[in-house]
């Protein structure tokens, strides 16, 4: 028996909700083999909660692509490049592996925190990694910053930033709307660079999210790692990861995180898909 083998270039969250550790137990829920290169460390101020971020030497991460990329593998993810270089490199490792199942996860900012860590980072994502997403899945923010259209609030403002980020050169775009949308339905935008279309989802009243963008990115991965199509592997990380924040938890009081195990256990809510 062989497994797909998905690589996630991303940092580490110590409270292992989000970053790397949330990729790993996607790959391994969804039957994949992953592998991650190490970009940063985040750790969490125990009064308060505020992160910080410390990069690790560009050297060991390069180490850590050079390993992973000899085993060839089938997929990659990227989530924390916290500066240009990390960027750039991320881009060569990208290149280098020859796959063309691409994940962008274009992250800007920790869960809980409004400071972009770099703002020059933005402009490296659209330089160097855009061009080689097969799907990017910003949420709002993210989609705004790297449209330039401000944050949408809307679903035509979200199929605007949409269309400007697929003529930056990715593929498909998948915008989180989440619940921050004024709907009652959890909204998001998936577009192919023909047609929009909507998914959508029961609203969850829940705050036990943290690790649920990084999740649904490394779902997406896996499922086309594993042959799905694109809006079929779009499809189902929604449904896993509305499952996952249905059933999030309290790590203590700051944080909940999501249940990356939950559609295997409780099974999944239902995702409608519409095109518009």
């Amino acid at each position: 028996m062989t497994l797909k083998k998905t690589l996630t270039i991303a940092g580490s969250d110590t409270s292992a909700g989000a970053g790397m550790q949330a990729d790993l137990k996607a790959f391994q829920e969804h039957g994949t083999y992953g592998m991650v290169a190490l970009t940063v460390i985040v750790t969490m101020d125990p009064n308060g909660w505020h992160h910080q971020v410390t990069p690790l030497p560009t050297e060991l991460l390069q180490q850590q692509i050079d390993t992973a990329l000899s085993t060839k593998v089938d997929a990659i993810k990227t989530g924390m490049l916290s500066t240009e270089e990390i960027i750039k490199i991320a881009s060569k490792a990208i290149q280098k592996a020859g796959t063309d199942i691409v994940v962008i996860d274009p992250v800007m900012v920790c869960k809980g925190e409004d400071e972009v860590l770099n703002p020059g980072n933005t402009t490296a994502m659209i330089d160097y990694l855009l061009p080689y997403a097969t799907v990017i899945t910003p949420n709002l923010f993210e989609a705004g910053q790297l449209a330039g259209t401000g944050t949408p609030k809307t679903i035509e403002e979200m199929k605007t930033a949409a269309a400007k980020i697929h003529a930056l050169g990715a593929k498909n775009v998948v915008i989180k709307g989440g619940k921050a949308l004024a709907s009652d339905k959890a909204v998001d935008l998936f577009y192919d660079g023909t047609l929009y279309k909507l998914l959508a989802s029961e609203k969850v009243a829940s705050t036990y999210n943290h690790g649920a963008g990084c999740t649904f990115a490394a779902s997406v991965c896996a499922n086309l790692a594993n042959g799905l199509s694109v809006e079929e592997a779009v499809i189902e990380a929604k449904e896993f990861v509305s499952a996952a924040i249905a059933h999030g938890w309290a790590l203590n009081e700051y944080v909940g995180p999501v249940m990356h195990g939950a559609k295997s256990r409780f099974g999944a809510p239902e995702v409608t898909v519409t095109t518009i």
